[in-house]
């Protein structure tokens, strides 16, 4: 059976050039495949005129729906919002600088259809710089640990999902999201498909390779405890190593009567075990701010106002 309703999820971030061309695309779409679906563009907080534009797509188009968050908080948040959000059993995720073809969902769709819940759309080749793909790359290694290695280096922005794996989610009120993540909560059957990723015409990546490095580190921190791990085996490897010195040092006075000299042998000792030590805290610092934050009840999102059908404009509505 094919699926006959959709509903696009589109973070939005200074994008007011390509949110009309995009819109007008997407609405295309659904005329041409006869489909019931829905756009929902989540405003974080641009600095340009985006959230207008939404508004003046809201008016012109029953089928758009706007978000509008109160401050930025980040593009997996956006997301997130506009997830729960969704009212159609297939949910879709793009990116809003018109890379995403698409003409490329149905193949998306099609492998949704074969029994998977959540399916990538991974670009035939990067669009992007040198240091933009080193950071994706890191993000994606940062991923393997919760998702396993093929599926994480598969990960794109351009994604479909059933709707219903939202419910083991449901709940998630954390500050650091990772969609990527939470997916995983829910199910086991990921794929992927070659799409035609299109070269970005108006705008700049609002992705830099610092945010990209700062997303990567969150995930580790926030989703898994493989760096709290790699301090334990670090400390074990460094207790042995000192043992081995001890050992050496022992034996040497034995055998020949005499220490090791020299005041360098022992502030490099030092230096190696007071460096191990300090990115050991630094790890565990970290855990104990996700920690504090958890505490603290952070949200991930707060709306500002909604626009579209069944929506109302409500500043107090936000997610506690």
């Amino acid at each position: 059976m094919s699926i006959q309703a959709l509903s696009i999820v589109i973070p939005v971030y200074n994008s007011e050039g390509s949110l009309g061309p995009l819109a007008e695309q997407l609405l295309q779409f659904f005329r041409d495949r006869r489909m019931d679906g829905e756009i929902i563009l989540v405003n974080d907080c641009s600095r340009d005129r985006s959230w207008p534009k939404i508004q003046e797509l809201c008016q012109a188009h029953p089928e758009v729906r706007g978000v509008n968050l109160m401050r930025n908080y980040g593009q997996h948040n956006a997301l997130l919002c506009g997830i729960r959000q969704a009212r159609h059993p297939v949910t879709a995720t793009m990116d809003d600088d018109l890379q995403h073809p698409p003409e490329e969902l149905p193949k998306l769709l099609a492998r949704l259809e074969e029994g998977f819940d959540v399916v990538y759309g991974t670009p035939l080749a990067q669009q992007h710089g040198l240091f933009r793909d080193m950071a994706s790359s890191i993000s994606k290694l940062a991923l393997q640990g919760a998702m396993g290695a093929g599926t994480a280096r598969s990960v794109s922005a351009f994604r479909v999902f059933r709707t219903n794996v939202r419910q083991a989610f449901a709940s998630y009120e954390g500050s650091f999201v990772s969609i990527d993540v939470l997916l995983t909560w829910a199910t086991t059957r990921f794929s992927s498909v070659p799409v035609r990723h299109e070269p970005r015409t108006i705008g700049t990546s609002n992705y830099t390779f610092r945010k990209l490095v700062t997303h990567a580190l969150n995930m580790m921190t926030g989703f898994s405890v493989w760096p709290l791990q790699a301090a334990s085996i670090m400390g074990f490897v460094f207790t042995v190593f000192g043992l081995l010195v001890l050992i050496y040092v022992v034996v040497r006075y034995l055998i020949q009567g005499s220490s090791v000299a020299g005041f360098p042998f022992l502030a490099s000792l030092i230096a190696i075990f007071s460096g191990a030590q300090m990115f050991a805290l630094g790890i565990m610092g970290e855990y104990l701010a996700r920690i504090h934050f958890r505490s603290m009840e952070r949200p991930p999102y707060a709306i500002r106002e909604q626009l579209g059908p069944g929506q109302t404009d409500d500043a107090s509505e936000r997610r506690a």
